[in-house]
């Protein structure tokens, strides 16, 4: 963060303020992490917060501290409204665009006439924000909290539960930090979460290894609907809602299967594609080694972006007629894909 960015909040929040933390839909851990974190933050410096999600939170993070507390934008309607109404300013965290909240909230973030702050990692951001803090290289937006909260020289206020929370984002957004966005910053700043109360291997457990049955079926399932585009060193998987029903899906049981054809040997860019019939879209989750940007290639085909190495997109196509474009595009990225990375 730049210094006079730093000293326009500090003057910002001598006072007490109403602070809404929002983060996008179908939050992860780091969205779940930093909205929660900051929430924390700023109510021990007595400020009035109250965090608002477009929709649920996965089971596996909803355990994360602070998580019962969070409204529900689709469930919660009014509260969340009159929160973001009653506002004086909201932290716009983990995302950078006011459409990937979903339209409804959306509509109720553009009408909001008070001051947004934007804390970030992903590309292009828009320029809504009074404040905007963006950093693609940085890991995670946890990590970005860390540095946000040093920046204002307030890492004291960190206690267990706000390092529990910053470290539960960090290590999601990472791959349990194997991701090449780790460096060594990251690592001291897991230490000092660790020191000061984080439980590592108790946030690794709740994350990892709390499976239920139908979601190992799912994993099964997906993995048998796994195909190889060799000549491409690409791999997909697709899920029909169909599928999904029959193993009892529960939001967030697909986190992380997409990694499963990247751990493939050989493979530079995977993909998974999956139905929903309630939105009436594909939903698609894209991943790559070495410099092949999946960023943009979700933004170029699928309506999507995010990182270089990990994006999201959508298509309102059918899920045959979405892989078959994915298919059909592929092969114009060849000479990219096997130049992308030394394997």
């Amino acid at each position: 963060m730049n210094t006079n960015d730093i000293n326009v909040l500090k003057t910002y929040f001598k006072e007490p303020k109403k602070i809404v933390f929002v983060a996008h839909k179908n939050p992860d851990g780091d969205a779940v992490g930093s909205t929660t974190a900051m929430a924390m933050f700023y109510k021990k410096l007595g400020h009035q917060v109250q965090v608002v999600l477009p929709n649920g939170i996965p089971d596996f993070i909803a355990w994360v501290p602070g998580a019962e507390e969070v409204y529900r934008y689709d469930l919660q309607n009014i509260q969340s409204k009159k929160a973001i109404n009653e506002a004086d300013v909201i932290f716009l965290l983990d995302f950078n665009a006011l459409h990937r909240v979903g339209d409804d909230m959306q509509n109720g973030l553009e009408t909001f006439t008070g001051d947004f702050i934007m804390i970030d990692h992903h590309q292009q951001p828009d320029d809504i924000a009074m404040v905007t803090y963006s950093d693609t290289s940085i890991s995670s937006t946890c990590q970005m909290v860390y540095h946000y909260i040093d920046a204002l020289g307030q890492t004291d206020l960190i206690d267990e539960d706000i390092a529990t929370s910053i470290y539960t984002g960090i290590m999601t957004d990472t791959g349990s930090f194997r991701f090449p966005s780790t460096t060594s910053t990251t690592h001291r700043i897991i230490a000092d979460l660790i020191d000061k109360g984080a439980k590592n291997a108790d946030i690794h457990n709740q994350v990892f290894s709390n499976n239920s049955y139908s979601r190992l079926q799912l994993l099964g399932k997906a993995l048998t609907n796994l195909v190889l585009l060799e000549d491409c060193k690409t791999a997909y998987i697709t899920l029909s809602q169909e599928e999904l029903k029959q193993y009892n899906y529960n939001k967030g049981d697909t986190e992380g299967i997409v990694n499963y054809a990247l751990s493939l040997k050989g493979i530079v860019l995977a993909g998974i594609f999956i139905e929903d019939t309630d939105q009436g879209i594909v939903k698609i989750s894209f991943r790559s080694k070495g410099n092949f940007s999946v960023n943009q290639f979700a933004r170029n085909h699928f309506d999507g972006g995010g990182h270089d190495n990990a994006a999201g997109g959508r298509s309102v196509d059918s899920l045959q007629e979405t892989v078959d474009k994915f298919v059909s595009i592929v092969p114009n990225y060849k000479q990219e894909l096997l130049v992308s990375y030394e394997i």
